[in-house]
């Protein structure tokens, strides 16, 4: 685990603010969900992605594709870049040798 560096109080209420710096780099957006973990005496939080949503645009749909035994969730269109960037790739790869 990284130490930021960052520390912030507990409000009346149980609020911790996240830096705005670690909103952005982790593309927390307002209204986003965050889901609550703990290992031990450490609290985790992580963004939600339902269990359906593509991994590349976060969009969710029954079309969605469930690959390498549900780790990889791709929408339909997300595959088919995924598989036209891998053939340029090859193409690209057998041309220099």
């Amino acid at each position: 685990m990284k130490s930021t560096g960052i520390v912030r109080k507990v409000d009346a209420l149980g609020r911790v603010v996240i830096p705005i710096e670690l909103r952005k780099s982790l593309q927390i957006n307002v209204k986003d969900s965050l889901e609550i973990y703990t290992d031990s005496d450490k609290i985790i939080l992580k963004k939600h992605q339902p269990s359906m949503a593509c991994q590349l645009t976060g969009e969710v749909s029954e079309d969605n594709l469930s690959l390498a035994e549900g780790k990889l969730i791709l929408s339909p269109t997300s595959a088919k870049q995924l598989i036209d960037e891998l053939q340029n790739r090859l193409n690209t790869e057998k041309i220099a040798e």
